[in-house]
């Protein structure tokens, strides 16, 4: 089925609270089969809410509301519902009874929940929560609370069974998953698998975010056997063509894949950070259990610290400067020495906005790793804004990790 979500309220227009309900029923309902053809944020204005109201009415299967069901003045989903779809407020005895009972509170101010549009039916009549289904012209129109935990209990358990009635259970099996890859650029992905992406029952997305572009697959079939065959042949057609750019899937983190090799391989690591200012220990250390193969780090961001602390020798810095090969590969080889770590990373470059010259623009990063009794530094550049330019670094750091540690693997296999 074909559906649309409109959530009301004017915390989400100003953006005082950012939308999560319509997401989460979004992902369900997409989960269950259904297509949300469009979402609709809209706030506490009578007219626009009947406005948007029937025109989702008028050409979808189903239609979701969230919001603008409470007691206050600035609820208004329901009087304005009544009035655009010409169904007038009626009265539910048992809410008002139900409301009466209570023990406590101004139960007049309360009573406004009692009052729905004629036709409507309570969703949960149990629940101390508002919700309701409103079937107009054939189409199922329900009515959610804009409470984020009350809106996905009563989605989950009556909105999508209920849905699942309606459509007689003949709704897609869908199947999906999430590739996370770092090494390639969106452009570059989306070549790889166009083939892939234009055979039928196939959707295949692309989203850059931080450091690494994510890849989404989804498969759409008539059962779930077909789904099952359709979706492991793609999954595994996705996998041997991403290769080692590919680190993880669905909530996987690229921190705990590095982990898990290093814990595998019995290796510690260290780190040591100038441009990142501690971000790659940050993702490390909220791995759980990152102890077990995570020494620590340093952050040396001025050259006497670096010194000091990682052993790089000064004439090394005067010669060719903090941002290089040489101390790069010097920063690791010293912290590796200084922790006995058996493998150490380090960063160090200009992450703007300002800094950057026309040998070294902004985005400048030297990488370097010493595992093995041997170090060795790659340069990278990388563009965008500071805080962009030091998560695409402390990414392609643990990256580098990953990379020698399943290089070395290999090796011994």
């Amino acid at each position: 089925m074909i559906g649309e979500i409109i959530a009301v309220g004017d915390e989400l227009t100003t953006g005082r609270i950012i939308n999560t309900t319509s997401a989460f029923a979004a992902r369900q309902l997409f989960l269950a089969g259904h297509t949300v053809a469009a979402m609709h944020t809209i706030g506490d204005t009578p007219k626009l809410i009947g406005e948007v109201l029937k025109r989702a009415v008028g050409r979808a299967d189903f239609v979701l509301v969230t919001g603008g069901l409470g007691a206050t003045t600035d609820d208004l989903t329901n009087e304005a519902t009544a009035e655009a779809l010409e169904r007038p407020a009626t009265l539910h005895p048992e809410i008002l009874e139900k409301i009466h009972a209570r023990p406590w509170g101004d139960v007049r101010a309360l009573e406004k929940l009692a009052w729905l549009p004629q036709g409507a039916e309570v969703l949960n009549a149990e629940a101390r929560m508002a919700g309701h289904l409103l079937v107009h012209e054939t189409v199922p129109v329900f009515f959610l609370p804009g409470v984020p935990m009350q809106a996905e209990k009563l989605l989950t358990e009556i909105v999508l069974p209920r849905l699942n009635d309606w459509c007689g259970g003949s709704h897609s099996a869908v199947r999906t998953r999430l590739y996370r890859t770092i090494g390639l650029s969106e452009c570059e992905i989306n070549q790889w698998l166009l083939t892939l992406e234009q055979e039928a029952q196939i959707t295949i997305g692309y989203y850059p975010v931080g450091g690494e572009v994510q890849v989404s697959l989804t498969v759409a079939a008539s059962s779930e056997a077909a789904a099952d065959n359709l979706f492991n042949a793609a999954d595994q057609r996705i996998r041997l063509i991403l290769g080692e750019y590919l680190y993880g899937t669905d909530q996987e983190t690229l921190a705990q894949i590095v982990g898990q090799l290093l814990w595998e391989n019995k290796l510690l690591l260290a780190t040591a950070e100038s441009c990142t200012g501690g971000l790659i220990g940050a993702k490390i250390t909220a791995v759980p259990g990152s102890l077990a193969w995570f020494a620590g780090g340093v952050v040396a961001y001025s050259n006497q610290l670096k010194e000091k602390l990682l052993n790089v020798d000064a004439e090394l810095l005067r010669k060719h400067g903090a941002v290089s090969e040489p101390v790069a590969e010097a920063m690791a080889t010293g912290l590796a020495a200084r922790t006995g770590a058996e493998i150490a990373v380090s960063v160090t470059g200009i992450a703007g906005p300002d800094g950057g010259t026309v040998d070294k623009p902004v985005g400048t990063v030297y990488i370097g790793v010493f595992y093995q009794g041997a170090a060795r530094a790659k340069l990278h550049h990388f563009c965008g804004s500071r805080n962009e330019i030091q998560e695409m670094t402390a990414m392609m750091a643990l990256d580098t990790v990953r990379r020698v540690v399943l290089k070395t693997s290999k090796e011994r296999e």
